[in-house]
């Protein structure tokens, strides 16, 4: 079985998405402290050929909490703006028709915590994609937080009955081979290759938000994407 554990980010770039299509688990480290001005409520849309960063706004965030403790700020209108500027950018896209709908029903999901909406859009953007990959939010299962770093992982990896496990690219210098092998387990790491695809008539722009490639792209096309990959 291959597992990968990531941070849980809305609506993330096309890599993120190539990491859950490429294992059987994906387990969302939601009982983590949470990043200021990370990936987690944030990411990039193409809006007038330009890249545009937007933000869900939180409440109290801190990196004194853990993900699954930050909640969403108390005013819904950041839901309704949000929409309107992916209105915007997307809607003469030509997969907007079908796209949009899922894009509403994922922002406009009633939760007041930024982890269950994250957990809620990536399961329905694993059921769009045609994904059979089985997400896991760390925080409800294993109960080993009191570890720490690559043992924790490898505690996780243990608990799933883990052969192998798969990080992003950028954790080459945080796991050390020789002690997953020695638990039985292959270490192998993800790196996506850039993968282009007509955005209107402007040069492209890559590694904006899944959302962006899925206003341009139909199913064949992103599987195509999702698979845009090398494990090294």
């Amino acid at each position: 079985m291959t597992l990968a554990i990531m941070q849980p980010y809305f609506l993330p770039y096309i890599g993120y998405m190539q990491l859950m299509g490429a294992v059987d688990t994906f387990v969302l480290y939601d009982d983590v402290a949470f990043i200021n001005r990370g990936w987690i409520n944030r990411n990039r849309l193409l809006i007038n050929g330009q890249e545009h960063l937007f933000t869900i706004p939180l409440k109290d965030a801190s990196q004194n909490k853990r993900i699954n403790e930050v909640h969403l700020a108390d005013d819904p209108k950041w839901r309704s703006k949000l929409l309107k500027t992916i209105e915007q950018g997307y809607r003469k896209a030509p997969c907007y028709q079908t796209v949009m709908p899922l894009t509403e029903k994922i922002i406009n999901f009633t939760t007041d915590s930024i982890a269950d909406l994250i957990y809620f859009s990536l399961v329905e953007l694993n059921t769009y994609l045609g994904l059979s990959t089985r997400l896991v939010a760390s925080s409800t299962i294993y109960g080993n937080s009191e570890l720490k770093a690559q043992e924790r992982i490898l505690d996780i990896c243990r608990q799933e009955n883990a052969s192998r496990y798969i990080n992003p690219i950028g954790g080459m210098e945080l796991y050390t081979t020789p002690a997953f092998a020695q638990a039985g387990i292959d270490l192998k790491f993800i790196k996506a290759k850039r993968a282009d695809y007509p955005q209107f008539k402007n040069d492209f722009i890559p590694w904006l938000s899944v959302l962006d490639a899925l206003m341009f792209n139909d199913i064949p096309n992103l599987r195509k994407l999702l698979g845009e990959y090398e494990l090294v």
